[in-house]
């Protein structure tokens, strides 16, 4: 029987937190490259690309503040990926667990390498769905970009790991 080094599985969960961060400035570069801030390209009738520049966190919470959001959000991430190393290293048979961690990581470290370079998150994504309309302005749901989705995914992995933690345990 052959045993993975005690190391190994925390290279595969850093590796695919850089994959994250990677892909997620690559698509960044290409917005900020092809779009002006602002401009909105439909490509559905319910999805466009658009560039948004977010100096706050999710759905701009603090983006009006006078500039020292940028700092706590890059402490908060970097703060956040030390303590997911942590735990990567403390639980590294539990797979779904590292898998969501690492992902959170990723777009974690990904929207921080945004405020370190430009001050602001680039955001791209936007999608509309009319029955959004009573909580959205015109069903439009706030803009992300490939860091945010990897961040939910990552918290939604962590919600079923957690429900197949208790079932197991019953």
């Amino acid at each position: 029987m052959s045993r993975r080094p005690a190391g190994a599985g925390l290279v595969l969960w850093l590796g695919l937190a850089a994959i994250v961060v990677l892909a997620d400035q690559v698509t960044k570069t290409l917005i900020l490259g092809w779009f002006q801030d602002g401009e909105v390209r439909p490509v559905a009738s319910f999805f466009n690309l658009v560039r948004v520049h977010n100096t706050g966190a999710a759905f701009s919470f603090l983006a009006g503040a006078s500039g020292w959001q940028r700092w706590f959000f890059v402490a908060l991430g970097v703060g956040a990926s030390g303590f997911i190393v942590w735990m990567i290293r403390a639980h590294p048979q539990q797979r779904l667990f590292c898998f969501a961690v690492s992902m959170i990581m990723g777009g974690a470290l990904g929207n921080v390498v945004d405020r370190l370079l430009h001050g602001y998150v680039v955001d791209f994504l936007q999608f509309r769905f009319a029955f959004l309309e009573p909580v959205f302005a015109g069903g439009y749901f706030p803009s992300f970009n490939l860091a945010d989705s990897a961040i939910t995914l990552g918290a939604v992995s962590l919600i079923v790991d957690e429900l197949l933690r208790v079932r197991r345990a019953r």
